[in-house]
């Protein structure tokens, strides 16, 4: 399996273990109110929204709760204001991790990352250390039950960067960010439902670890995935199959 492939795999597997504890709730809700504050409170116009939008119907959030993170982003009701922030550091390994932070309070932040760092066999980097190998692009994951050349087509000819089929279970598109929705949305025009679609940090290259390194690693990005003010986590790992499905 790829690297970017893997990847995909680790976070759907935690988005759906965060959707049965509830847990992903917190984290859509504020990615809604940011969101809508920095572009409104329209998804025609504001791609991030309308992302947002999708997370939190697949969570099976109800409308009420999304109706309200949207308003008290636009201003429409009172609510605490977050601020962006990204943390680099490495785990074990030598792996690159950056974590993306929405917090209303960002020293606090910052210390308990850094202590999540710390108890993980990890270092958290200075702003810059590890941001440079990840390049955001839009992933696309497609089962393999779909024609390859009918899919190929359809992708390159809607803006599709580049397609691999070298994963055993997926095809693999990825997108500038720009044309992801339009990409995406060809697919689902044609009736193709990607198991995994979403705006991503791709690294440029990936480190392989093994052995009690790549569950340190794993360890690591599970810790600071389950921290309430983390939004998303990227690494350039490479790990073992069989220990990514333990």
């Amino acid at each position: 399996m790829s690297g970017h492939s893997k990847w995909a795999s680790i976070k759907h597997k935690k988005a759906a273990a965060d959707a049965q504890r509830g847990k992903v709730f917190t984290k859509v809700i504020k990615e809604l109110t940011q969101a809508a504050r920095e572009g409104g409170g329209d998804p025609n116009g504001n791609p991030r929204l309308r992302l947002a939008l999708e997370k939190a119907r697949e969570a099976n959030m109800p409308k009420d709760n999304i109706t309200q993170a949207v308003k008290r982003g636009t201003g429409e009701l009172p609510g605490v204001t977050y601020e962006s922030v990204t943390y680099e550091g490495y785990g074990s390994g030598g792996v690159a991790i950056l974590v993306q932070v929405l917090t209303d309070n960002k020293n606090r932040a910052a210390a308990e990352i850094r202590n999540l760092f710390s108890k993980k066999n990890g270092n958290m980097g200075a702003p810059g250390s590890v941001a440079w190998m990840f390049h955001q692009k839009g992933l696309i994951l497609v089962d393999k039950k779909v024609n390859e050349d009918e899919l190929m087509t359809l992708a390159l000819d809607n803006g599709a960067e580049d397609f691999k089929s070298d994963d055993p279970e997926s095809y693999e598109i990825t997108t500038t960010p720009g044309d992801f929705e339009k990409v995406k949305q060809s697919l689902v025009a044609k009736g193709i439902h990607p198991k995994y679609a979403e705006v991503t940090m791709i690294p440029a290259n990936t480190v392989k670890v093994e052995g009690g390194a790549a569950r340190q690693v794993l360890d690591l990005v599970q810790a600071l995935e389950d921290h309430d003010d983390v939004q998303n986590v990227y690494a350039n790992f490479d790990v073992p199959e069989d220990i990514l499905n333990t």
